[in-house]
């Protein structure tokens, strides 16, 4: 797989530069753009696989949500840049879940399906079900309550306040679990299952897999512009709403490189990182993207307010609760993925109609 991906990406990216300067129609634009993406998201997610094997799960997990969020993101800033706010808004509810749902249900379902019943930390697990009840139900709640009696600029202004503190508190939580509670995370793997670890090789180097990475974000960033240029005419003819275009197309094609490495990794019964992978990328939508992409957006000509719709939040409410419902006794299998599934595609065909 790794090949197809390789000669997808050195086929693709060339085939959308001719594409842009030839002007060829959306939807091939559109094709082209999203395999290109797909294809260089699979090589990012090898690179951060080879530097995650002598960083340890946790910085593993941390590094392939970043670089896959990162991708979503490159394509969030052009969206902004278009005036898309809807698809911007759209994509972030997809990732969240996307995230929760589609990856961990896939990773538990398909890694149940090889082994009866998989283990994963219960102290990551608890960590993360305070900071998604947080980051969704009371982050993304209160500016929808608050800002009913607000104009747009006060709407705004406390956009800006909720996404400083978010990131303030992301970056908080980083330091407390990787550096002052470093210990006590990592105990908590032998208290859970306590399975010896196998010695893995990195595919390349330190050096060169920075330098992939490199490589690969900067070609995602043009692939991402000339993708953002088809929506509105693949929206048109395909009778997609902005918002099923970023709750589902954007945030599967932005997401691809975690959504993959979660899935060989649960096949792997390396549950810890797979789940660390799925629920690390939500809490960094939720607390460090989605605020971001409001401040980088005071820079552009069309303000995003950290506002969603009434569907979006109850998707996302919902996709927070039943997650940690599933998680917090630190154990999965396979009925466990496909409930989390199901629940992914009542919302999809719920947003497709909508």
């Amino acid at each position: 797989m790794n090949k197809v991906f390789t000669a997808i990406s050195f086929v693709g990216v060339p085939l959308v530069v001719a594409g842009s300067a030839l002007h060829w129609t959306s939807l091939v634009m559109f094709i082209l753009c999203c395999v290109s993406i797909i294809g260089l998201s699979a090589i990012m997610g090898r690179a951060t696989e080879s530097l995650a094997i002598v960083s340890g799960p946790r910085i593993g997990g941390l590094l392939n949500a970043t670089f896959g969020n990162a991708v979503e993101l490159i394509i969030s800033i052009f969206s902004l840049k278009a005036g898309l706010v809807g698809i911007v808004l759209a994509s972030l509810t997809g990732s969240v879940i996307g995230n929760l749902l589609l990856v961990l249900g896939l990773s538990f379902f398909l890694g149940g399906l090889k082994h009866k019943r998989q283990n994963f930390s219960l102290r990551d697990a608890r960590y993360n079900a305070g900071l998604l009840i947080f980051a969704i139900i009371v982050a993304f709640v209160i500016p929808e309550i608050f800002s009913q009696g607000m104009d747009d600029r006060g709407t705004i202004s406390l956009s800006i306040g909720i996404s400083v503190i978010m990131i303030l508190l992301y970056l908080a939580g980083l330091f407390f679990k990787l550096v002052t509670h470093r210990g006590f995370f990592t105990g908590s793997d032998k208290e859970s299952h306590g399975k010896p670890e196998e010695e893995e090789e990195a595919e390349w180097s330190k050096g060169k897999a920075i330098l992939i990475l490199l490589l690969a974000t900067a070609a995602v960033a043009f692939v991402s512009e000339n993708l953002v240029h088809t929506f509105e005419d693949i929206g048109e003819r395909f009778g997609w709403s902005e918002l099923f275009i970023g709750v589902i197309i954007v945030a599967i094609v932005g997401n691809a490189a975690e959504h993959a490495s979660a899935l060989i990794l649960a096949v792997k019964d390396k549950m810890d990182v797979s789940v660390e992978i799925a629920i690390g990328s939500t809490l960094q939508v939720a607390m460090f993207v989605a605020p971001a992409l409001v401040l980088i957006s005071l820079m552009m000509p069309v303000q995003m307010p950290l506002v969603f719709t009434v569907a979006e939040l109850v998707a996302m409410i919902t996709a927070a609760l039943l997650t940690v419902v599933i998680t917090l006794d630190g154990e999965s299998n396979w009925f466990e993925g496909l409930t989390l599934l199901a629940a992914y595609l009542i919302m999809g065909i719920g947003f497709f109609f909508l």
